[in-house]
């Protein structure tokens, strides 16, 4: 009798090793003639670091996508940025739909995890309700862009509209005007644009909202009382990390530009460091206090079960809730009125530590092997761990274990810090036994 071996996969490892194919895929195909400009074979470690940033939906590059990448690279790029933005589970889930077959409980539950949903029932509704929001929003931001690109590179504007919508949606960060506007200048030809800055700035801002939320929009409309608490703490810190930061920006940053310019130019700067990598100003002539509200920025990212990363909102708004219910003397987490699970209490406590752990480490690593100051190393590894891509110039110049860093960090931030901890320590069972209590003097 033969026995046969099977290994089951717990949902984080799904999503886990789904991410490393794709991004494997995607360095090979980057590799090939076909995909550079020049027709040369790209050196691995490069291709290697543009595919994990586009899965990644990061945006930081070793060359100009628009000099580099050929028409084929770039289809390329594009089309891992929308894998990552939608997530791999998700793309996989929407063939299989397509296809006409029927998905069962564990890929039902993967998708479920993956997309941050809170129950298995209906979620084939809701993921088909995603894929139809998905392109509707990214052909409408397209199209509103399509005039400008239009005007200005003609017939090219077409592909140039298309490409910035899905990377601004996905928070990917891509530009392709290095031919155009020089290399690495992202949309600084557009700064004082109303049209490119809002519609970019709305497609990151919707596509880091969170899914739930669109629900809820949809669902409930402007009656905001019957929002889920996720919904409702998704709303209120992005409005708060929106207007804040770009008070400050107004104000201390831009001084220099006129009115309407200067106002867009704080709002984007606000909007883009959570977590989509574009800019409009040069960011070394941002002074460091800025640069350290961008850093923070990044840190935070968008909101859970979106095409953003970073810590998300809603961990932001626990830790916070937790010091607020402790100064009160409360027993447990409060949030707009409502009781916090302990687990999600001690998950956001630890994703904290992660992220601020590993951009920390990564930063003094860097700065020590590439001999840098250490801003411009902690602004390069937040933005790599937030999944931003906003740069102050530094990627390309990289030796290869400085990269490494960075692939790992990027990964680390768009899968999850919690997700890839279960998909290595796959934990089944809690222990029946506990530890005698003791005290212990905090503060």
């Amino acid at each position: 009798m033969k026995r046969k071996l099977t290994i089951k996969l717990s949902s984080f490892q799904i999503i886990t090793l789904g991410f490393i194919g794709i991004i494997l895929l995607g360095a090979i195909l980057l590799m090939f003639p076909i995909s550079s400009k020049s027709g040369v074979w790209t050196p691995f470690i490069n291709a290697l670091f543009t595919s994990t940033s586009a899965v990644c939906v990061t945006g930081l590059i070793v060359y100009d996508t628009a000099v580099y990448w050929s028409v084929f690279g770039q289809v390329v790029i594009l089309l891992l940025i929308q894998i990552g933005g939608m997530g791999v589970v998700t793309m996989v889930a929407a063939f299989v739909m397509i296809s006409g077959k029927k998905l069962g409980l564990l890929a039902r539950g993967t998708i479920r995890d993956a997309v941050a949903f809170h129950s298995i029932g209906g979620i084939i509704k809701h993921i088909g309700f995603i894929l139809k929001a998905i392109f509707l929003i990214e052909l409408i931001g397209a199209l509103i862009m399509l005039p400008v690109f239009v005007i200005d590179y003609g017939a090219e504007g077409i592909w140039m509209a298309i490409f910035h919508s899905v990377s601004a949606f996905c928070n990917a960060g891509f530009d392709i005007m290095g031919t155009k506007t020089g290399e690495f200048s992202s949309l600084t030809g557009y700064v004082s644009d109303p049209v490119i800055n809002l519609t970019i700035c709305a497609l990151i801002i919707i596509g880091g909202i969170g899914f739930m939320v669109w629900r809820d929009v949809v669902d409930h409309k402007f009656r905001l009382t019957k929002y889920s608490l996720q919904s409702k703490v998704a709303l209120l810190v992005t409005a708060i990390l929106l207007v804040v930061p770009a008070i400050y920006f107004f104000f201390f940053e831009f001084q220099h530009m006129e009115f309407g310019e200067r106002l867009l130019a704080s709002i984007f700067q606000t909007v883009t460091p959570r977590t989509a990598g574009f800019n409009t100003v040069n960011l070394n002539a941002i002074s460091q206090v800025g640069l350290l509200t961008m850093i923070i920025l990044m840190l935070v990212g968008g909101s859970s079960g979106s095409t953003a990363g970073g810590m998300k909102t809603s961990t932001l708004a626990i830790l916070f809730a937790t010091v607020i219910s402790l100064f009160k003397k409360k027993d447990e987490t409060e949030l707009l009125r409502r009781r916090v699970d302990n687990e999600a209490v001690k998950s956001s406590v630890a994703i904290l530590i992660m992220y601020v752990s590993l951009f920390l480490l990564g930063s003094v690593i860097i700065c020590k092997i590439e001999g840098l100051e250490l801003l411009p190393c902690l602004y390069e590894t937040a933005s790599a761990i937030g999944t931003v891509g906003l740069s102050l110039g530094i990627t390309p110049q990289l030796h290869v274990v400085s990269k490494l860093i960075l692939i790992l960090l990027m990964f680390f931030g768009r899968v999850g810090g919690l997700t890839l901890f279960f998909a290595l320590f796959n934990i089944k069972k809690k222990p029946l036994s506990k530890y005698s209590a003791e005290n212990i003097s905090i503060g």
